[in-house]
């Protein structure tokens, strides 16, 4: 009697395989032109991520569009995967907490770091705060020295004293002499002393420098000078024509870059650093944000002084 082969029983002892679906679900059609065989087995090209059949899988076999592509994205990854991240040192790491008693290494990929104001020094986490640093008696790195900085603001406020009694002592001469003039000498004397205003006037146009493109309408001729008292100007003196519509702060700005005068008005820090604008006919400190052409008239003398303003007293500007 012959025995039968063996046959494999699903889990209700049926002999069979229950097909679920089409035979079109099993596999998939070969995504070649002209191909479109049914593959049981597809295979999938990791380039351009299509479905090919046996005969049309290799890139060559289906002229793959992104031919390669899985081989270069293969190498780059195990390149990446073979570099270890070195370990940090002092030798190319120079950033260490700042606290003695730490050698922590900051700023590293595993380990941050935090800035401490007050102090200006880095920490670690565990020293992050104030109170773990001993930042209250710590002095902070770049502070000057306080004197240093009552001395600044000492010899600002002189040369402003100076400023303001020099230019009450000129338009009190100006004035007398306008009067002696006009008192002694007749209405001739006006004629003459009109003469010599537009003389001056004419001299300062003429080589007065500034911008072209400000309109001939538009522009305030000014002396302008910078206080050797609280600065140093590579020239000290000089000539200019401003637009009438420019802030006095633009100005300042203008003028301290043509008299080479250091200007770090926009990088924040005191006042003893600052620059400011003296305007000698009205005897007083001009406002950043007011008008040239408002404060001043064309024949009229501005001086940039330093550490000049102060943040205890800011009403300085106004007087």
């Amino acid at each position: 009697m012959a025995s039968t082969p063996p046959t494999a029983s699903n889990a209700n002892g049926e002999s069979y395989t229950d097909m679920k679906g089409d035979v079109d679900a099993i596999g998939s059609h070969c995504q070649m032109a002209y191909c479109h065989v049914l593959d049981f087995l597809p295979f999938r090209c990791e380039s351009c991520k299509g479905t090919f059949c046996l005969d049309h899988r290799t890139e060559y076999a289906h002229k793959c569009p992104k031919e390669g592509e899985w081989a270069r994205r293969r190498a780059a990854l195990n390149n990446s995967s073979n570099k270890l991240p070195s370990k940090p040192s002092l030798y190319d790491h120079d950033r260490q907490c700042a606290n003695p008693t730490c050698k922590t290494l900051i700023y590293t990929s595993l380990v941050t770091g935090v800035h401490c104001q007050r102090c200006n020094r880095h920490y670690c986490l565990k020293h992050r705060m104030e109170e773990d640093h001993d930042c209250k008696n710590l002095k902070p790195i770049g502070a000057r020295p306080t004197n240093i900085i009552q001395q600044q603001k000492d010899r600002g406020m002189s040369a402003l004293a100076k400023l303001k009694l020099w230019a009450e002592e000129k338009k009190k001469k100006d004035q007398e002499k306008q009067n002696k003039k006009s008192g002694f000498l007749g209405l001739g004397s006006k004629s003459s002393a009109a003469k010599e205003a537009l003389a001056a006037a004419n001299e300062l146009k003429r080589t007065a420098k500034g911008e072209a493109s400000v309109p001939q309408d538009k522009r305030v001729y000014l002396y302008v000078e910078a206080s050797a008292d609280t600065t140093k100007a590579k020239y000290p003196t000089g000539k200019f024509f401003y637009n009438k519509e420019w802030t006095v702060g633009r100005v300042l700005d203008m003028a301290a870059k043509a008299l080479q005068v250091q200007n770090v008005n926009n990088r924040g820090g005191g006042e003893e650093e600052k620059l400011r604008v003296f305007h000698v006919e009205g005897g007083r400190l001009l406002k950043f944000s007011e008008k040239i052409g408002e404060a001043c008239q064309t024949g009229n003398m501005i001086v940039l002084l330093r550490g000049v303003g102060s943040g205890e007293a800011p009403d300085l500007i106004d007087l």
